[in-house]
């Protein structure tokens, strides 16, 4: 069993008591965290605050150059930090799992800290100058979810720090060790109070409110559920926060007739079931053409039958548990209500413990639940269509709109039926690859705002407009 500390001002932070984090391939406890309070949110924020004086004065130099060196720290911890993500979250370390994970985190924290936002001259004549500067805003705050802890950290750490902010973050109770880790070693090269981490069991005090109603947060950086982002979006009205809030999807796929059920089947798995379905942007819902309804289901049953599914810490795993108890039983939940309505093609049945095998379940429609909700986990819904108007229809039937794709041997045309889908992200031929160039945000319930790159860095400052 491992022990962890919060870190803030670069030391130890010590509390009276801690919570356990469980492994949920297991059961069996793997660390505990501390279980923080009101008094140690306020105590973050302030030296937080504090510290933001003399690091909001550094050159973009120094900040790029600060950035590059917390890059690289964390690739040196690559390794332990994926054992730890692996022990809390159930991911198996290969695959798109938790060695994956921090290599991303790895990727966008260095593309990160290669960018900048220079001054725009937006006038020089003889009437004047007009300059338009990017200034940070404070201190941020950031609660970031359980399914990727590592990354999604990085996603909002690193712009806050590029652009001369310091930060107070607050990881899902579910999965708090990777995330004190990654900040302790953060510290090994920043200056104290630069980055701090709160955390807490959220049962006798919910850290999340405390930050986004604090006074002294300038903004908060979400990722999570619609609901709880409505909660922050709430909170941080009265001091009129900044807010990036990249909140849950339910992303549609749409096969045209003309695609290739062989070639589409690897890319349609794991646009739905990277991460076991758990990820914001994972394809949730598949609407294919009756003229290769049935191939399409063929195809994506035969390949999802070879994939392992195990303990994470074990080499030949590619998928593991689902995170949570309370995540299992909604997916078993919209699970049993489809196999009512719909034809089972694989799983569908719950295993041992959080173990839920891939599940895919045709002949479903609109209206059914597992079509219309988030499951967030190991199920897939495929919905028979026989024209590309009601394709279109159904996969814009949803408060949602955070990612979506076309499926087609014709690009021309899948490009047409993308730009109809009112979502964030399309992709054609592929679902859910972000990247750390490409800005990344939903529309309608999905979002407030946008990630990554120039358009993302911007999120995290002030303008200010100097006429001389």
């Amino acid at each position: 069993m491992m022990e962890f500390k919060a870190t803030i001002g670069g030391k130890p932070a010590h509390v009276g008591s801690d919570f356990a984090v469980l492994n949920p391939a297991t059961g069996e406890e793997v660390g505990r965290a501390p279980n923080m309070g009101g008094a140690e949110v306020d105590a973050a924020v302030a030296i937080a605050k504090a510290a933001f004086a003399s690091w909001s004065m550094l050159s973009d130099e120094a900040l790029q150059a600060a950035c590059a060196a917390v890059t690289a720290k964390i690739e040196e911890h690559a390794g332990e930090l994926a054992e730890i993500i692996t022990l809390e979250q159930g991911k198996p370390l290969n695959g798109l799992g938790s060695r994956w994970e921090v290599g991303g985190a790895v990727a966008w924290a260095g593309y990160t800290a290669g960018l900048s936002l220079p001054v725009k001259v937006l006038q020089d004549n003889e009437q004047g100058r007009v300059e338009l500067a990017r200034k940070p805003l404070g201190v941020v705050g950031s609660i970031t979810p359980w399914n990727f802890p590592v990354m999604i950290a990085v996603w909002h750490i690193l712009p806050a720090l590029r652009t001369g902010n310091t930060v107070v973050v607050k990881p899902s109770p579910h999965t708090p060790l990777s995330t004190l880790r990654l900040v302790e070693i953060m510290n090994e090269v920043l200056p104290p109070g630069v980055v701090n981490v709160v955390t807490g069991d959220d049962r006798a005090f919910n850290l999340g409110a405390a930050m986004s109603a604090h006074p002294d947060i300038r903004k908060i950086v979400f990722t999570g559920s619609c609901a709880t982002g409505q909660k922050v979006m709430q909170s941080a009205a009265e001091t009129m926060k900044r807010l990036t809030l990249e909140l849950g999807g339910n992303d549609a796929g749409i096969v045209l007739p003309d695609a290739d059920p062989a070639k589409i089947a690897e890319g349609l798995f794991w646009g739905a079931f990277i991460n076991n379905g758990q990820t914001c942007a994972a394809m949730k819902r598949l609407y294919v053409h009756e003229d290769i309804h049935d191939a399409v289901c063929d195809a994506l049953v035969a390949y999802a039958r070879n994939i392992p599914v195990g303990n994470g810490m074990e080499e030949a795993s590619i998928l593991g548990p689902v995170q949570n108890r309370m995540q299992f039983d909604k997916v078993e939940r919209l699970v049993a209500d489809a196999r009512g309505r719909g034809k089972v093609l694989l799983g569908g049945e719950p295993g041992e413990g959080l173990f839920f095998p891939p599940t895919i379940i045709a002949g479903l429609r609109n209206g059914d639940a597992l079509v219309d909700e988030e499951q967030f986990g190991p199920a897939l819904p495929i919905i028979r269509y026989s024209d590309i108007e009601e394709a279109i229809r159904l996969a814009n039937d949803s408060p949602n709109g955070l990612g979506g794709s076309v499926w087609s041997s014709d690009i021309a045309t899948a490009k047409k039926v993308a730009g109809r889908l009112a979502c964030g992200s399309v992709w054609i031929n592929k679902h859910g690859a972000i990247q750390p160039n490409a800005p990344f945000g939903g529309v309608k319930a999905s979002g407030f705002g946008v990630e990554f790159a120039e358009e993302g860095l911007a999120e995290y400052t002030d303008i200010q407009v100097v006429f001389s």
